[in-house]
């Protein structure tokens, strides 16, 4: 079966069609500036890049254009839409209204839209790119895959925040995270890796936004970030966690407004804003290498927030036997994985750091051979998992 795996934000939407017999992406490509003058997409298959520039006043007309661009006599990759089985669509957040990946019905379509107060600024977009898949390809099933969907197996004691009872009943206010479908990804691939089902695993998804998972056996036990992808780890632009009194108290010396402090917590802080240099941890290394006091310590409290974690996260699931990074810091920064590593090795972890400046695709084990604790590096796959998850339910 042919998948098409869709991710729609509020002006672009990116796109893949998937093999599932081989898991191959036949194409993929990306709509800019849905709504905006100067749209256009960007079509990839066959070793080609197609540009097709054209008004998409909306995502219905996007999708037509990904279609036409799927169907192309000359660049595309399907005779007709009769040979995509189905469409599977990133979610952000499910609330508690899912806890899986779901098949959208009319039935349900309702309730997708109630998950917008827990995630306003990708729910919307999201919501629509499926009802533009709905109107553009009526019939074709339709599969939601909510980034939250692998945390909702945390235990009570995990997902809840200490407040009254009463109020997460009446609200829903607790911790959902954010990420899932790469921590899942990962987490199998580390499992195959393993040769194990039995393993405590933690994830470490490093990139712009940055959150760490505890996977035990393949269910998930706990996760950095909170309510929103604000809490946890510090990150290119985002505090992560911080005490709320902290947060008031700044806001009455800044004359911030809770919606301006909030914007400043997500945009403003983080490395950029405890470096002044960037977000970037190239940056961040290039200027901690000529002496910049302030790059050094961001880079250092991020690496220190990840170890905590990783610790913590030992200690829930009573021991460790992988370590996996992925993402675009987690992948691509060796520089950022040897400064978290170094000092865990009480917790088993023997780093090669030769191992460690080797890049390769697929799995890259960077512990010593005899390391009681693997470190991995694994490229994450949203896309596939999506497709993946999408295939099993249709």
């Amino acid at each position: 079966m042919k998948i098409l795996v869709i991710n729609a934000g509020s002006s672009s939407l990116k796109y893949q069609l998937i093999d599932m017999d081989t898991e191959s992406v036949l194409a993929k490509g990306l709509c800019e500036r849905i709504g905006i003058d100067g749209s256009n997409l960007v079509h990839k298959a066959n070793g080609k890049q197609t540009k097709y520039v054209a008004a998409m006043p909306d995502h219905t007309v996007a999708i037509k254009m990904v279609i036409d661009a799927l169907t192309d006599p000359e660049v595309g990759v399907v005779s007709s839409l009769d040979e995509i089985g189905a469409i599977g669509h990133r979610v952000v957040g499910s609330g508690e209204y899912f806890s899986a990946p779901t098949l959208i019905t009319k039935d349900n379509l309702a309730t997708l839209k109630m998950t917008f107060e827990f995630a306003p600024i990708h729910n919307p977009a999201n919501y629509m790119g499926v009802t533009a898949c709905m109107e553009a390809m009526p019939g074709k099933p339709n599969v939601v895959v909510f980034d939250t969907a692998f945390h909702s197996t945390m235990p009570d004691e995990a997902k809840l925040y200490a407040i009254d009872y009463q109020d997460y009943l009446d609200y829903k206010v607790r911790r959902y995270g954010a990420h899932g479908t790469s921590h899942k990804y990962v987490s199998a691939e580390a499992i195959k890796y393993l040769g194990k089902k039995e393993s405590k695993i933690v994830t470490c998804h490093l990139g712009g936004g940055s959150s760490v998972s505890a996977v035990l056996n393949g269910k998930c036990v706990d996760t950095s970030m909170g309510f929103t992808p604000l809490a946890g780890v510090p990150m290119g632009t985002r505090s992560g966690d911080i005490d709320p009194s902290a947060a008031k108290f700044l806001a009455e010396k800044k004359g911030m407004t809770f919606e301006e402090t909030i914007n400043y917590l997500n945009k403003k802080c983080g490395v950029a804003g405890v470096s002044g240099v960037s977000s970037d941890f190239r940056d961040l290394q290039a200027a901690a290498e000529e002496g910049n006091y302030r790059a050094e310590l961001a880079l250092n409290i991020f690496a220190y927030n990840v170890r905590k974690y990783i610790g913590a996260y030992t200690v829930a699931m009573g021991g460790l036997d992988c370590i996996v990074f992925t993402a675009g810091i987690g992948e691509n920064s060796s520089y950022t994985r040897a400064q978290i590593c170094e000092g865990l090795e009480c917790l088993g972890v023997e780093f090669d750091k030769e191992a460690n400046e080797v890049r390769k695709d697929g799995v890259n084990e960077i512990s010593k051979p005899g390391s009681k604790v693997k470190v991995l590096v694994i490229p994450t796959n949203e896309e596939l998992m999506i497709a993946r998850e999408t295939l099993a339910l249709v």
